[in-house]
């Protein structure tokens, strides 16, 4: 048991092995000190009590308030998702730094089962406030500035209005989501549990995956053929995950009426259906000026007759076998910051000093990164999973510009300070962007700008082709689940048919890799996510090709951007810098960046 005032460290210390130094943990105190601190205790039993309260006080009477009452019942909500949020965030991170033990599995588990319990009479706010009529709202919207204020959450509660179901519907509808949380879980707890065996060493799924970018094409070729047995091993439980949930997800948009799978999807990401399909058809058609002339590149650079998905992150011959250990890795990217403003690297400090990264690859870690928000009233936590990679670096960057950018956005308070995924990843690319910039300009050989720039390239067709693959691969999955039951053999197919479109003529296939769909956790947590990378990388790139042109007052810009969090349309967030997303060409001046890049490495042919 921890003592209340100790700092709490989740997992041991790691030095990170391959001599990267000694990476940090997580200190999750500034949440909670323990799972059993009565800090806990204090706040399930206030949110019990207020959720309670609130009902009594708001339910049925939301057509009677005033301006300064209706205020004040938003306040009131607003502090509800900060105890909730904060509860659950601790029982997030301590769950995903060790997602094979069972008591802590058992503890987010059993917090999510009392907030969906204790928040169940709260269901009735937004069915409520979308019977209000919209003079009614207007007029209290006008009465009151500091309501107004909140006009973005009401607008975005009201777009869910036509899809709305009926009160006792609604209840349900939130009572059973936990069922859906269970099938999460189930997956989260099956990656992580996977075990690999390469050249007689055993690991886990993160450091196999990284073997793909190993020099050594035979120890590539041993890791892609292991996760294809492993996954094979398992792939009817990672089919029974998919097809459950792409089925659930069927039955709630069936019963509210949502025209398609990816409707929900856009309108918590507040982005036109067009908006999106425009990104998708532009990448699309860029595929073969894109990736397909990419990998060409790369097949000739490696002296390939063919390319096998193995090869498709291999490093480039001239590119030294590299380890950066994490000391370098914080003065890369804290420089690159600093170099665009001090105050952003001033705002990234205290992820390094102060415990806000945990960033070792260890047992039963969830694999990949992420920066979570936490709540507003703390602040965001960074994962990480470095094996001193330089690709890692710039997962660095990228999370480090989600965390900059959460820590701007939660001056606006819990409930507008969320952005939506679309705009998330702006600040996590920029970032990606910067890094590589200083990188680039600081290249002293032809060689060293050559593999930073193929870097980079196979990075943004990562985000963007890549991405816009696995969107189309979501759009068949769920369009042809309507339709029935899956099989493996099913959604093999649907996997390879995007697959092949995407990556080129240049590439074989290798038998098992059908099944490489199984473990991308997007296509269980948040449906139709990955879009949003490519929404992100394609709106950094016109960013940044602004702040080329015109570089006077862009830090000012870009700070208000990202302060803004939740609270205005992308429309609206675009135009200081001339940007419009639902501009029909506006996609296109992000790919042309990346076309230059590989105009560049042809042009080093010659």
């Amino acid at each position: 048991m921890f003592a209340p005032s100790s700092p709490v460290f989740d997992a041991n210390a790691t030095q990170g092995g391959k001599d990267l130094g000694k990476l940090p943990d997580w200190d999750l105190s500034d949440l909670y000190a323990a799972p059993d601190a009565p800090e806990i205790d204090a706040d399930l039993d206030w949110l019990k009590g207020e959720c309670a309260a609130f009902a009594a006080d708001y339910e049925g009477k939301l057509d009677t308030l005033d301006a300064e009452a209706m205020l004040t019942c938003i306040q009131r909500d607003e502090k509800l998702t900060n105890i909730a949020g904060r509860i659950m965030s601790y029982a997030g991170l301590r769950y995903y730094q060790q997602t094979t033990d069972g008591n802590r599995a058992k503890f987010m588990s059993d917090m999510q089962d009392k907030i969906t319990t204790y928040t169940t009479p709260l269901v009735f706010f937004t069915l409520e406030l979308n019977r209000l009529p919209d003079d009614h709202l207007e007029a209290l919207l006008t009465a009151n500035a500091d309501l107004a204020r909140y006009r973005p959450i009401f607008e975005r509660i009201r777009a869910m209005k036509p899809y709305q179901l009926s009160d006792e519907m609604e209840k349900f509808m939130h009572d059973v989501g936990v069922v859906g949380d269970a099938w999460e879980k189930l997956f989260d707890e099956t990656v992580a549990g996977l075990m690999f065996e390469v050249n007689g060493e055993e690991m886990g799924l993160e450091a196999t995956t990284t073997l793909l970018t190993d020099p050594d094409r035979a120890v590539r070729e041993a890791a892609a053929r292991e996760i294809a047995r492993v996954l094979g091993e398992n792939i009817r439980t990672f089919a029974r995950v998919h097809n459950t949930q792409a089925k659930e997800k069927e039955v709630m948009d069936r019963w509210r009426g949502m025209p398609t799978a990816q409707t929900g999807r856009h309108l918590s990401n507040q982005v036109e259906p067009e908006v999106v399909e425009a990104l998708r058809n532009a990448v699309v058609a860029a595929y073969p000026r894109l990736s397909h002339r990419y990998y060409e590149l790369k097949r000739k650079w490696l002296e390939l007759d063919r390319m096998q998905v193995w090869d498709r992150n291999a490093p480039l011959p001239i590119e030294p076998a590299r380890t950066v250990d994490w000391d370098q890795a914080q003065d890369m990217v804290m420089s690159a910051y600093a170099g665009f403003d001090p105050r952003m690297a001033e705002i990234a400090e205290p992820f390094f000093s102060k415990g806000w990264i945990d960033a070792g690859v260890k047992p039963g870690k969830a694999p990949g990164a992420f920066a979570h928000p936490t709540v507003t009233t703390v602040h965001p936590y960074v994962m990480l999973n470095y094996l001193g990679k330089p690709r890692d670096v710039m997962t660095l960057a990228h999370e480090l510009g989600h965390g900059v950018h959460q820590v701007l956005a939660a001056e606006q308070g819990e409930l507008l300070s969320s952005t939506p995924l679309t705009l998330a990843e702006t600040a996590s690319v920029f970032g990606e962007m910067l890094t590589f910039r200083k990188l680039l300009d600081e290249a002293k050989t032809k060689s060293e700008r050559k593999t930073l720039l193929a870097g980079k390239v196979e990075d943004m067709i990562n985000t963007v082709v890549r991405q816009i693959a696995f969107y189309d691969f979501e759009c068949k999955l769920h369009a042809a689940r309507r339709e029935g039951e899956l099989t493996t053999d099913d959604i093999n197919t649907l996997w390879m048919s995007v697959q092949a479109e995407s990556l080129g003529p240049s590439f074989d296939f290798m038998e098992g890799y059908e099944t490489f769909w199984a473990y991308i956790p997007h296509f269980i947590h948040s449906p139709f996510y990955v879009y949003a990378y490519a929404f992100g990388d394609g709106l950094v790139n016109a960013l940044y090709a602004a702040y080329q042109e015109a570089p006077e007052g862009f830090q000012d810009k870009y700070f208000d951007m990202l302060r803004a969090g939740g609270s205005m349309h992308h429309k609206e967030l675009l135009a200081p810098f001339g940007l419009d997303a639902s501009d029909p060409t506006f996609w296109n001046k992000g790919l042309s960046m990346i076309e230059g890049f590989i105009d560049e490495l042809e042009a080093m042919e010659d």
